[in-house]
């Protein structure tokens, strides 16, 4: 009995050790679940790295050619999940009964996993477990401020304003999933050029605007 206590608490050690990998978590989750997938689904599947992978999830069809104004529906989610990490006091993304109860069909959960899965992968092989160094729950206030801060911008309808943040924001979910210090670091600087490009943007049309009143 002592010894298939330690093999059960030695299994769940080393699940910890090496959770599975995004892309791997959200083929199995589309292959197991029903007809339809919830938003809480996803949540609970993710357990602990809810906010990094509610970050990717919702980061990445921001990096995808799409129609005028879908940045006003995709930027909303990310606004969410960032003032989450930002103001909540637990690790794991909450979700009201309206918003986690709101399902899309499998079908189509599938196909867009299937259209991410490659990059997911390349991004898997770049992003491990390393130099991880937010011990506290301040640090992690700091990053889902600057999460936040990238979040409205890509709800902004700037120019050309919102792709690098999205791709920002995607680094730096994948980093705080995989509890990658280098990939952190590397997301939060591709963030700030991404601010930085964001407010030239702004002030270049204003400067325009002014201009030609």
């Amino acid at each position: 009995m002592t010894d298939t206590f330690a093999t059960a608490a030695l299994t769940r050690t080393d699940a910890r050790s090496h959770p599975q990998q995004l892309s791997q978590l959200l083929r199995n989750l589309s292959l197991t679940a029903g007809p339809k997938i919830t938003l809480r689904d996803l949540a609970v599947a993710m357990e602990d790295r809810s906010f990094g992978a509610f970050l990717v999830v919702f980061a990445l069809p921001n990096l995808i050619p799409l129609p005028p104004g879908s940045t006003f529906i995709l930027g909303l989610p990310l606004i969410f999940v960032a003032w989450q990490m930002l103001a909540s006091r637990h690790a794991r993304i909450w979700l009201p009964k309206r918003m986690g109860d709101y399902a899309f069909e499998n079908a189509t959960f599938f196909v867009f996993v299937n259209r991410i899965s490659p990059w997911l992968q390349r991004a898997e092989t770049l992003i491990k477990p390393r130099g991880w160094f937010l011990g506290g729950r301040l640090a992690e206030r700091v990053i889902g401020l600057l999460a936040l801060t990238l979040a409205i911008v890509i709800f902004l309808p700037i120019p050309l304003g919102n792709w690098l943040p999205a791709f920002a924001l995607a680094v730096i979910g994948f980093a705080h999933m995989e509890r990658d210090g280098l990939g952190l670091v590397a997301g939060a600087l591709i963030g700030v050029v991404s601010l930085i490009l964001a407010g030239t943007i702004i002030a270049a049309a204003a400067a325009v605007l002014t201009f030609v009143v």
